[in-house]
């Protein structure tokens, strides 16, 4: 296990569903310590196929799961299991500190058929739960399951015999109290449900693969097999936002990063961030990250 200060995110922000491998074949839980924005201005909405945890240490932002986004804090605990859509923003004027925990759900038991399998880690595998995605410090259970993870913390960070067992044992722990809160019953929400969230990510996906082009909100309505007013609708309820901004917003993120990792001019990276007026581009971009693009350009880069 290992426990890093770096970008992890790479290529979640490069890819709808991330593909990255984060843990190992032996003990597959990894923790990676991340900051918001100092490594990078946000995470956009991806998927994969393992576990996630994010735990915030300190600070504030957005955290989004599925299609509900939530205004995080000191204390937070966001639970993203695999296949559900989640990502990060950050708060302008604000800092976010958090662990980003990434577990394959084999490491919580072995494939024998027993009541811990049948009744709780098949469903969690196959999906076929509503978990809680945000618990705050005044969740019932929010003692019980912070402790889990701090005591993993303390093991990985300490290594003693046998730690590998107890990290094991903290995330069962953790299921158990989760499970126990999901007893108490909570009303759903109807954005998440599975045909909004395979849209979506259909949708995020079409995205991924065509921003740097003309989108319209036209083509984007019938990769969702909406009418365009329908369409507009149905993404301001499920984001809070229209679908232009949400567009823009991905494009200049995908700019920062070519401003910070390529040679290439601002009026090329605007280009290929789908942007066809470098005045827009220049604009749109201050207003997200409160900074011009030749002011956010990594040293010893020209533009």
């Amino acid at each position: 296990m290992m426990k890093n200060n770096l970008n992890i995110h790479g290529s979640a922000v490069q890819s709808y569903y991330e593909t990255k491998k984060h843990t190992g074949f032996l003990f597959p839980y990894n923790v990676y310590l991340c900051t918001i924005p100092d490594d990078f201005p946000s995470v956009f909405p991806h998927w994969q196929d393992t576990m996630e945890i994010i735990y915030i240490k300190k600070g504030q932002g957005l955290a989004q799961v599925d299609l509900s986004v939530f205004e995080v804090q000191e204390g937070d605990i966001i639970l993203a299991p695999p296949g559900h859509i989640h990502g990060l923003e950050h708060i302008p004027g604000r800092h976010m500190e958090y662990e980003n925990i990434i577990f394959d759900l084999a490491f919580l038991g072995s494939s024998t058929m027993d009541l811990c399998s049948q009744n709780y880690l098949l469903p969690l595998k196959q999906n076929r739960l509503a978990f809680p995605p945000h618990i705050t410090p005044g969740h019932a259970y929010y003692v019980s399951i912070a402790g889990c993870l701090d005591d993993a913390d303390m093991l990985c960070s300490q290594k003693p015999v046998g730690y590998e067992l107890g990290v094991k044992a903290d995330m069962l722990r953790l299921f158990s109290f989760i499970f126990r809160s999901m007893d108490t019953g909570t009303a759903g929400n109807e954005c998440n449900s599975p045909q909004n969230i395979a849209r979506m990510k259909h949708l995020l996906q079409f995205m991924e693969e065509n921003y740097q082009r003309p989108i319209s909100v036209e083509e984007a309505a019938h990769m969702c097999n909406y009418s365009a007013s329908h369409f507009m609708r149905w993404f301001r309820r499920m984001t809070g936002t229209s679908f232009v901004k949400y567009l823009n917003r991905f494009r200049l993120n995908k700019a920062l990063e070519e401003l910070k990792n390529t040679d290439r001019t601002v009026l090329e990276i605007s280009q290929r961030s789908g942007f066809d007026n470098l005045s827009n581009f220049n604009r749109l971009f201050k207003k997200q990250f409160q900074k011009t693009p030749r002011e956010l350009r990594s040293p010893g880069h020209s533009c």
